[in-house]
């Protein structure tokens, strides 16, 4: 089945749309995995990037890359295996 130019621009979009929502997480996600308010979700997030920053790595203010967070709450990413 050939798809036209048209789908696969599409189909690459979409796929870059949910890499790009998988790949940071935010307060929101925060708040959701953890059952805590806003200002503790914040204060994590801050926490963490701060951690990063100290390692030479760029930090995005309230957002955090989902395989950091996995490897500092779970011991390592849940990708894996």
């Amino acid at each position: 089945i050939r798809r036209t130019t048209k789908e696969v621009h599409k189909s690459r979009l979409k796929r870059r749309d949910e890499m790009r929502t998988n790949y940071m997480m935010t307060v929101d996600d925060v708040m959701n995995e953890l059952g805590v308010k806003r200002s503790k979700a914040y204060s994590i997030l801050k926490q963490l990037n701060d951690e990063l920053a100290k390692e030479g790595y760029v930090a995005v203010r309230g957002k955090i890359p989902r395989l950091y967070w996995e490897t500092k709450f779970y011991g390592c990413s849940q990708r894996a295996g």
